[in-house]
């Protein structure tokens, strides 16, 4: 029952909580789930909570949407009921924020369900919301958080007959829970983002852009870089552009020892792997790397479970292939 004014109000004073405490929440999440770093995960809940905030405030939620005279049809804003958010341990505090923001807006009360490995800097998050919230006048009840967390729970969150649409962020099992709970779905699951360089291409912006994406919070955001394929004729300013970015790039044996590390067996990254820095990556494998290095780079002559740094690495590991014109 809440007006337009009523629900941009909450919105507003929930993204100037969360910002001003972005930093805070941050390196909580740094600290709990040992992942990425504590600057990057400040940009990332200030980009949730002040870049979404200004996104979706002039977007109208609220009662008649758009009136088409010609066709008659008049579309009316209408909330879908309770949002079972489903939050992951790479990027706990940012997703918290954003979900929360984006259903409020559609005056949808949500519960947020935390991984495991980031209940505490979930809760915080969750806390800073839902103050904000209820003194903007949003309804006591309407965001909740799990506290005792686990897969059962989050199952049971999501097949519950009070909800009424899953937002699930995690692993490929989870997205598939979410996907066959019944209830309608948005899912977003591993990434394992390829980038082709042409050989028209401008290679020390390419490869200076790449690695940014492949560094930042170390790796842990599903849209990171994972494989580079480039033109053998652009190969040896790709190779100086790497070494310029402070990329080391992996002999034969050390790629061996990445790959069993970072990969495994199983053809499943290696969760002690995820989102640790290049120096810690190369030690756990075996070696060393000089001191600044931001990324690893091995060279990769296939796609598939024979090829197992071709797989999503979730750190700053990145495969590369060299490669005759974009057929090949």
């Amino acid at each position: 029952s809440l007006s337009q004014a009523d629900v941009d109000r909450v919105v507003a004073a929930m993204s100037l909580a969360v910002a001003s405490e972005a930093q805070r929440l941050g390196e909580l999440a740094n600290r709990e789930t040992g992942f990425g770093n504590g600057p990057d995960k400040t940009t990332k809940n200030l980009f949730a909570s002040q870049r979404v905030a200004a996104h979706i405030a002039p977007l109208k939620t609220v009662g008649i949407l758009r009136d088409h005279p010609a066709t008659g049809i008049t579309e009316i804003g209408e909330p879908m009921g309770v949002v079972a958010a489903v939050i992951p341990s790479t990027n706990p505090t940012s997703t918290a924020i954003f979900k929360t923001l984006i259903a409020v807006k559609a005056r949808c009360p949500i519960v947020l369900s935390p991984h495991p490995a980031a209940r505490q800097c979930v809760i915080e998050s969750f806390r800073i919301l839902e103050s904000a919230a209820r003194s903007a006048g949003l309804p006591d009840g309407a965001l909740q958080c799990l506290e005792s967390v686990s897969l059962a729970a989050t199952e049971s969150l999501m097949k519950s007959r009070h909800t009424a649409v899953v937002l699930a962020t995690g692993g490929i099992g989870l997205v598939r829970a979410a996907y066959s709970s019944g209830k309608p779905a948005y899912g977003v699951g591993p990434g394992n983002v390829p980038v082709y360089l042409h050989a028209s291409a401008d290679p020390d912006r390419a490869v200076r852009d790449v690695i940014a994406g492949k560094t930042f919070d170390y790796g842990t955001l599903c849209s990171s870089e994972q494989a580079l394929v480039f033109d053998a004729s652009v190969a040896s300013r790709v190779m100086k552009a790497l070494e310029t970015e402070r990329v080391h790039v992996l002999s034969p044996d050390e790629a061996s020892r990445v790959a069993r590390w970072v990969i495994g067996e199983r053809g499943i990254v290696n969760a002690k792997a995820v989102g640790r820095s290049a120096q810690a990556l190369a030690e756990a494998s075996g070696f060393k790397v000089a001191d600044g290095t931001r990324a690893l780079a091995a060279r990769v002559a296939g796609v598939g479970r024979d090829h197992p740094l071709s797989a999503e690495k979730l750190c700053p590991v990145l495969s590369y292939y060299v490669v005759d014109g974009w057929r090949e």
